[in-house]
């Protein structure tokens, strides 16, 4: 069964995926779709001598291809909502790219056509497919029962846009939903119980202050923690730097239960696992996943995210990264936006005001 992809966006992300995309068997990208002059030029040359799609300046006339199969979205955050609308008037599968939206509103009535639509959705979290989070995850239950978890970026400042897009918190939702999602995805996985509150500190300190666009400063933080606590007692902290480049992690995950903890970090290949009653430790080999053929920006990641979406669709099984994991990783990006934004914590119960129970 070979398909047929369209790509909508051919920036960074959407360049991303055609690179990955080349070294998949039995796939073809048939037409590429941006506004952008230079953006379609950078899709054409990440094709290279594999792929020959047809180019699109509207992404409608793309959707119109009764040949394409699969629809990657990589369009800037703010387009997501308009684009999905146009995608689930298709039976077309989709791989819509992180943050699933922008608000609430929008990411919920995604879910809700998400439940309808033929083709499966999928949500770009392929965080959670690094081999060092696929290693914590499998290994979770040996610190006994889960109490604390902590995730650590320390990295560079947001890059470079089109049109310099990802400036301002009304493109991408505010850095905890475009960039942190990722993390708030994890928690939800690797944490068994419901988010019940969010307290959050967080500024714009060293970044882009001195930057304007048609008069307009950038509004995006730079650094924050992010402190959630749990329906049954567990805690999760995320402690996010955006001024912290050259390091030699850039991310650290630890997991702490009753029994011992785990901890790894990214890029890296080990996971060391504590155990309390011994006083002792043991550090384990992250393999890559023997699959991987590109290593792109993801470590791997997102092309085990291919390969796996290409699994549900010649399988008829559901996505392993639907749209309801897309809305929660967003819904505590957003709460945790909100609290540094009036200084006090955020009740998620009050905040989804019964539309969504996570």
């Amino acid at each position: 069964m070979s398909l047929n992809y369209g790509i909508i966006g051919t920036g960074m992300m959407g360049c991303e995926h055609i690179r990955n995309l080349k070294q998949i068997p039995d796939v073809n990208i048939s037409a590429i779709a941006d506004p952008n002059e230079n953006s379609r030029a950078w899709g054409m040359s990440a094709c290279g001598d594999i792929f020959k799609p047809q180019q699109y300046t509207d992404y409608k006339e793309l959707l119109k291809r009764e040949d394409i199969d699969v629809v990657v979205v990589a369009s800037p955050n703010f387009t997501h909502i308009d684009v999905m609308r146009d995608i689930f008037d298709t039976d077309k599968h989709v791989l819509l790219e992180k943050p699933m939206c922008t608000n609430l509103t929008d990411g919920l009535e995604v879910l809700e056509m998400s439940k309808k639509h033929k083709g499966i959705v999928w949500i770009g979290l392929e965080y959670r497919f690094m081999a060092p989070i696929q290693s914590a995850i499998d290994h979770a239950s040996e610190v006994g029962n889960i109490k604390m978890l902590s995730i650590r970026e320390h990295r560079f400042p947001f890059l470079e846009k089109v049109d310099n897009w990802n400036r301002f918190n009304t493109n991408t939702g505010g850095t905890l939903v475009e960039k942190c999602c990722h993390f708030f995805d994890l928690m939800n996985l690797l944490v068994p119980s419901k988010p019940i509150k969010i307290y959050a500190s967080g500024g714009q300190d060293v970044n882009h202050l001195n930057e304007q666009y048609n008069g307009k400063k950038p509004d995006i933080i730079d650094n924050s923690f992010v402190l959630i606590d749990y329906e049954h007692g567990q805690r999760a902290l995320l402690d996010l730097c955006m001024f912290a480049e050259g390091g030699k992690y850039e991310q650290e995950i630890v997991l702490t239960g009753d029994k011992g903890k785990l901890e790894t970090h990214i890029p890296g290949n080990e996971l060391v696992i504590t155990n309390r009653k011994d006083h002792s430790y043991k550090t384990l080999e992250v393999n890559p996943d023997s699959r991987v053929k590109e290593i792109g920006f993801h470590h791997g990641a997102s092309y085990i995210e291919h390969l796996e979406l290409i699994n549900c669709i010649k399988s008829g099984n559901k996505p392993l990264v639907d749209s309801q994991s897309g809305l929660d990783s967003i819904i505590l990006g957003l709460a945790a936006q909100q609290s540094i934004t009036t200084g006090n914590p955020v009740n998620l119960k009050d905040f989804l005001n019964e539309e969504y129970e996570l």
